[in-house]
């Protein structure tokens, strides 16, 4: 349609249509977003006299439940997953990479000296192909530091022969790996295996989250290992998790002024 025949009835249509054909609420107005911003590009460059985004009813998104395994839990997993995707299991749960990330994840960038893996490659799949590039925002491009465990499950993992820029973990005949494949033929048997029926794979990023407050991280240094650009996300999403960590700080202090009282 030319952009000055769209009016707010279409917009309004159009969003409802969305939602009729079972979208998820978040991913309906996440794409509303976008063509509300375009519009207003539209605005600014004069090519319309006013946005037809205007009023639009959009579907409740609902606080999704997150899922959180506990160390056991996770090496429950990591036993009964292919031993190939093994070492993959413990840098998702404790360093909190998101899929396309593990799956772009090369050797060069794991320092198994200093116990580090740079994040500077994602993987997605986009009408059935891949697509490799940079992470989505400035944020997520960093430096994640893991657990003397998980990096010695990541030295085990990288015994094999390999060059440089072969990626960390492939699929089973070689390549990228792509997530709706490893989820079908590797992901859910495990899961059936380890007794954790309807875990998800992104759960693995929640369940480091989890794991990095329960370690006394401050939000701060979360949304850093995390790859988030802003505190408030962080707080918004998994501030239920933060009192615990208040209450372990309010005993430190504690004893703090108790030493120095005596």
């Amino acid at each position: 349609m030319p952009l000055d025949a769209i009016r707010q009835r279409d917009v309004r249509t159009w969003v409802a249509g969305l939602t009729a054909h079972g979208l998820a609420p978040a991913t309906v107005v996440k794409v509303y977003q976008l063509f509300a911003k375009v519009m207003a590009a539209a605005v600014a460059a004069e090519m319309l006299p006013v946005s037809p985004c205007r009023g639009i009813s959009l579907p409740r998104v609902e606080q999704e439940e997150m899922r959180y395994l506990n160390p056991a839990e996770i090496a429950c997993l990591a036993e009964v997953i292919r031993p190939q995707y093994r070492a993959l299991v413990f840098v998702g749960a404790y360093g909190g990479l998101r899929f396309g990330e593990l799956a772009g994840l090369r050797r060069s960038r794991v320092d198994l000296d200093a116990g580090t893996v740079d994040v500077a490659e994602n993987i997605t799949e986009v009408q059935g192909k891949l697509q490799s590039g940079p992470p989505k925002t400035k944020a997520s491009r960093r430096r994640v530091s893991l657990p003397g465990g998980v990096v010695d499950e990541l030295a085990v993992h990288l015994r094999a022969p390999g060059r440089p820029t072969d990626y960390v973990f492939r699929a089973p005949a070689g390549g990228p790996l792509r997530i709706n494949g490893f989820r079908y033929r590797m992901w859910l048997p495990a899961v059936m295996a380890a007794g954790l029926a309807g875990l998800r794979i992104h759960d693995l990023r929640h369940t480091a989250v989890a794991l990095w407050i329960a370690a006394g991280a401050s939000p701060k240094e979360v949304a850093a290992r995390a790859g988030h650009t802003s505190v408030s996300f962080v707080l918004d999403r998994y501030g239920h998790l933060f009192p615990e960590s208040d209450a372990a700080l309010r005993d430190r202090l504690d004893a703090l002024f108790r030493a120095a009282m005596t």
